[in-house]
């Protein structure tokens, strides 16, 4: 797979394609719908809960898109809106993301991120429109590792219960290829940041909401915990250029990293942040945080080589562009 290469055009890829979306009310959901709004596309969103804050609603994507209410766990709902609306693509995305809520609540966590899956695998399966599915696992699939940054040969060994919760749904997807042929790619990312993040117990929103109300940033660790901070726009073209490519019958079945591939600390990112703000205060290091990797950061040489994909901001550039997007979040 290595040496081989991909090429697309996406000018006119995703006009009137009818794409469904789970997780559309999310960080990386709403910026995607907004892109392929913008690309002429009719998006379908499965949405469980209205979140009027969300950027869904504050973009006004929610008159643009059709929404579907429903949860992940219904599998009769999604097998309804794949054949009623004539869905071609899927972007999964939908899951419970929180590493703590997992910790706290691991049987809805595996009901969403594990049953979830397979019930949306199903209903593509039974689809006679599905042409591309793409599952957003994550880095937190491949668990702890000696040996960084993570390749896609790395193997899925999740141990806690968000990280186990990707580790399957990435296995059944590859299951779902492999056995049925489903035409399914995968990504695992890194930690998303951008403006539209809401889950504040999250380091880079929790940060910059905390130097807006002049309070000290909070970190839970012991602030030496390493990661990929990849910001959400950087995310969006990742996806779309995965799915564009998937054109090419040659890489279905395949997982691509996504990174930067410079990661940083959880204190390097907060002194970035707090740089970036032009903030003096001094974040508060609590160090409580339990069932924690220590290490985790990608190889993104794969995406590089077969897709042609580069990542477009910087972290200084991603950063000011999610903190004016807070700035005007709370100013209203």
């Amino acid at each position: 797979m290595e040496n081989m290469e991909v090429e697309t055009d996406s000018n006119e890829h995703w006009k009137d394609k009818n794409i469904f979306i789970t997780g559309c009310t999310g960080l990386l959901g709403s910026w995607l719908t907004k892109a392929l709004v913008g690309r002429g596309a009719n998006v379908i969103g499965l949405v469980r809960d209205s979140i009027p804050k969300s950027n869904l609603y504050r973009l006004g994507l929610d008159r643009d898109i059709t929404i579907v209410k429903g949860a992940l766990e219904d599998y009769f709902i999604l097998e309804r809106a794949l054949n009623e609306y004539e869905i071609g693509t899927v972007f999964h995305l939908g899951a419970q993301t929180i590493v703590g809520i997992a910790n706290a609540n691991p049987i809805s966590t595996f009901d969403s991120n594990i049953n979830g899956t397979w019930n949306i695998l199903e209903a593509c399966r039974r689809s006679k429109n599905i042409e591309k599915v793409v599952f957003a696992s994550s880095d937190k699939a491949y668990g702890a590792q000696d040996e960084l940054p993570y390749s896609e040969e790395t193997p899925l060994e999740g141990r806690h219960p968000y990280d186990v919760s990707k580790s399957c749904a990435d296995l059944l997807c590859q299951s779902y290829h492999q056995t049925y042929q489903l035409p399914v790619c995968i990504t695992r990312c890194g930690n998303f940041y951008g403006g539209g993040d809401l889950n504040f117990n999250r380091i880079v929103p929790g940060t910059i909401r905390s130097i807006l109300n002049n309070e000290r940033p909070v970190i839970r660790s012991d602030g030496s915990l390493v990661r990929d901070y990849f910001y959400v726009e950087d995310g969006v073209e990742a996806y779309l250029t995965l799915a564009e490519n998937m054109d090419n019958r040659d890489i279905l079945g395949e997982a691509f990293n996504f990174s930067t591939e410079k990661p940083l600390s959880v204190l390097d990112i907060v002194t970035k942040i707090l740089e970036v703000m032009g903030s003096d205060l001094e974040p508060l290091i609590l160090n409580e945080t339990s069932n924690e990797i220590e290490k985790q950061y990608l190889k993104a040489e794969k995406a590089r080589n077969i897709l042609k994909w580069h990542s477009i901001y910087d972290l200084e550039e991603g950063l000011e562009k999610t903190v004016e997007w807070y700035e005007r979040f709370f100013s209203i």
